[in-house]
């Protein structure tokens, strides 16, 4: 029996593939884009714009991918209830949280609270930069409408007056979208690094390699 065991503990179990190589791709190189907006914002319009829609493309290629990607990567997988979310940070509190192979009910809660964010964040920026600039997606409709109002002085003077308050109003949706955010982020680098602690697993190094420690 005891030279069972050690062969046992000789031979550790086999490492289970649990995120594929998009979802690897996917949250490093959003990590980077996410940087690079968000320090290109005041001074490199181009940069900015061009790692929006990046961001933007990326999100909606994850959400397509949470539809028909693999086991771990689907929303099925990790989508849990309220009840359950608040039942497993309790058990956080308590320092005995349940392990899963895939995000747990928090990190699943956290995935689409940051997709949401990072959709409305670029969505704004986008219209935000189609009344700023008059380029991007949104750019035709306004250019569109310049046209329109530019053969009555009245007109003309309306929409200005309407397109300052637009631009007030996307650009209060983009800073606080941002802010959100960041505050987002913070809280999940502070969840990860948490649960790597209580689990005594390299959750970052695990996203890397796509590989974790079967469930004991």
């Amino acid at each position: 029996m005891t030279h069972y065991s050690e062969q046992q503990s000789q031979h550790p179990a086999k490492p289970i593939r649990v995120w594929d190589l998009f979802v690897r791709i996917f949250h490093w190189a959003l990590v980077g884009l996410v940087a690079i907006s968000y320090l290109s914002g005041e001074f490199e319009l181009e940069i900015h714009s061009y790692s929006g829609y990046a961001i933007f493309s990326l999100v909606f290629l994850r959400v397509i991918w949470g539809l028909v990607g693999s086991k771990y990567a689907r929303f099925n997988n990790f989508v849990y209830s309220p009840s359950n979310v608040i039942a497993y940070i309790k058990s956080i509190v308590t320092g005995n949280p349940k392990r899963f192979l895939g995000h747990n009910p928090a990190g699943g809660m956290m995935i689409l609270a940051l997709l949401t964010v990072l959709a409305t964040t670029t969505l704004s920026g986008m219209k935000l930069y189609a009344i700023e600039e008059g380029e991007g997606p949104f750019a035709s409709n306004i250019q569109i409408s310049l046209v329109s109002q530019t053969y009555a002085d009245s007109d003309e003077n309306k929409h200005h007056e309407e397109e300052k308050e637009g631009e007030e109003f996307w650009e209060e949706v983009h800073e606080t979208s941002i802010n959100f955010l960041m505050l987002l982020i913070l809280l999940h680098v502070l969840g990860v690094v948490l649960a790597s602690k209580q689990h005594k697993e390299n959750l970052a190094r695990s996203m890397v390699t796509g590989d974790k420690a079967p469930l004991s």
